[in-house]
């Protein structure tokens, strides 16, 4: 399948990311170097900007701040299928709580799409997956998309025709902008 132009920014660095904590759908704000990913992105952002642009934000806490930031003043649609995995009970644990409590899921999923797709009582990942094939079935002209680290490791890897661990495999970079196009990425820094 094809694709619009797609430009996807990962949220800006959040407190619990530098914790190595959990976010899943619960929320944490940028950190100071959270706040200079976005600022970093919004320089990239404004000749893409100038194209006009549909763009598109997920309702969580850290993605709105990083676009407020990255996005200016330039208007935005806030899309509930845009929040990042729910995690279930990991939410909010670190790796090393995971690994402690849950031995055998965290042994057998190293890489954190996998873990968070594994938590008991989470999404899982058809349910997440399907969730952004829905979003991008909508997408019928280039777009800003806002989002989290796993949403755009499922995103990129459904328009680059990547397997499951492929995805899982994706750098998760912040304060760059992936160009998905033609059933490709280019990453601008």
């Amino acid at each position: 399948m094809t694709y619009p132009t797609i430009w996807f920014l990962r949220h800006g660095q959040t407190e619990w990311n530098a914790e190595g904590r959990i976010q899943g759908q619960l929320e944490s704000q940028l950190s100071p170097l959270g706040i200079r990913h976005a600022h970093q992105q919004a320089a990239l952002m404004a000749p893409i900007l100038a194209r006009g642009p549909a763009c598109y934000v997920s309702p969580l806490g850290r993605a709105q701040q990083t676009a407020k930031i990255a996005l200016g003043s330039h208007p935005f649609v806030t899309d509930t299928r845009l929040a990042e995995a729910q995690a279930g009970v990991f939410q909010g644990m670190t790796r090393a709580e995971v690994a402690a409590r849950y031995p055998d899921i965290y042994a057998t999923n190293p890489l954190n799409l996998d873990l968070f797709c594994a938590a008991p009582e989470g999404e899982g990942f058809a349910a997440f997956q399907a969730r952004i094939q829905d979003f991008l079935a909508g997408l019928k002209e280039p777009a800003v998309v806002v989002a989290h680290g796993l949403w755009g490791q499922v995103l990129r890897g459904l328009i680059c025709g990547l397997s499951r661990a492929d995805m899982a495999a994706l750098p998760n970079e912040q304060g760059c902008i992936y160009q998905l196009s033609d059933g490709g990425e280019q990453v601008l820094r």
